[in-house]
């Protein structure tokens, strides 16, 4: 187990303190793998493994990686998009509308990485051009309407905030440095891309999240606080998680493996070297009208003219 161990770290490029530290991520690993090795062997949708969060707690991780802020009122409205006659399948990475898997580091930017994956998203979708856009403008410059940067924030202040702002820069005009910096107000000047509003998806209803994401990627808000999804490796998740929602990530897609079992395609900002490159397929019309980790509770999309 000790040697499997140092090529963990060796893979992941860990820098243990001294021996102590050694001993308690050792302590840890072993407890997290054999949590994976027991959920692997029970015939799941899906799969676990030893990734990059192996060597932490559930509550380091969670204190870490997620960051989506207070929840909204539940939204009652009807939404701009009818679930009518809807494709049976949507993958907007295919349309060229997604950009690459990014990287939030140590810094609780989910809900950025979220709203701007969203507006890249209708941007090539209304201008033919896909913009990897900035999401440290976010955490620098979207201060004063309760979004705090590296310590969390939500996607529908975020849209708020492009539009009053006049746009974003891109991503290589204002870099990603994940950490809290001061607003450059040079680099946010250039506004590469902008929208003109933002529409909430009605909670709780996954009809009506699947006639949006078959127009345009969607922000929504996850509950990504569970061991399964911290180690989730492959397949369609299908796991335990709850309802606290604490994570925004964007729905790029939905579709069907087999018979029945249905998904939503899920960009997360954990790097390539989480998920299915980066990616979650998460179980899609569950009996809970919240969706699964309450991926129906809160969803919002960007407006374009």
């Amino acid at each position: 187990m000790k040697v499997r161990f140092e090529r963990w770290i060796t893979q992941h490029g860990r820098n243990y303190k001294d021996k102590e530290e050694w001993e308690v991520r050792f302590g840890i690993y072993q407890a997290n793998l054999k949590f994976i090795e027991c959920k692997n062997s029970q015939n799941n949708s899906y799969n676990l493994i030893d990734n990059k969060f192996a060597d932490l707690t559930n509550e380091e991780f969670m204190s870490t990686y997620l960051g989506f802020g207070t929840r909204l009122p539940t939204h009652t409205g009807i939404g701009s998009y009818k679930h009518g006659d809807l494709p049976e399948s949507m993958d907007w990475r295919k349309e060229g509308a997604v950009t690459e898997i990014k990287d939030q580091g140590n810094c609780g930017s989910c809900w950025a990485f979220s709203a701007v994956a969203a507006v890249e998203g209708i941007n090539k979708i209304k201008s033919g051009k896909l913009v990897s856009l900035s999401e440290q403008e976010l955490i620098d410059c979207d201060v004063e309407n309760g979004n705090q940067g590296c310590e969390g924030g939500l996607m529908d202040t975020a849209f708020k905030f492009i539009k009053r702002n006049g746009g974003l820069a891109t991503a290589k005009e204002y870099p990603y440095e994940g950490v809290d910096g001061t607003c450059n107000k040079e680099k946010a000047g250039h506004h590469a891309v902008n929208i003109s509003g933002y529409e909430r998806v009605p909670s709780n209803n996954e009809a009506m999240l699947k006639a949006a994401v078959a127009n345009q990627p969607v922000s929504v808000a996850i509950d990504a606080g569970g061991y399964e999804f911290q180690l989730y490796s492959e397949g369609v998740f299908s796991g335990r998680c709850g309802k606290h929602l604490n994570h925004g990530v964007t729905v790029v897609g939905y579709g069907e493996e087999n018979i029945g079992d249905k998904y939503w395609i899920v960009k997360n900002s954990w790097g390539l070297d989480w998920g299915e490159s980066g990616y979650v397929r998460m179980k899609r019309d569950t009996v809970d009208d919240a969706g699964i980790c309450g991926i129906a509770m809160q969803a919002s999309y960007p407006l374009k003219n």
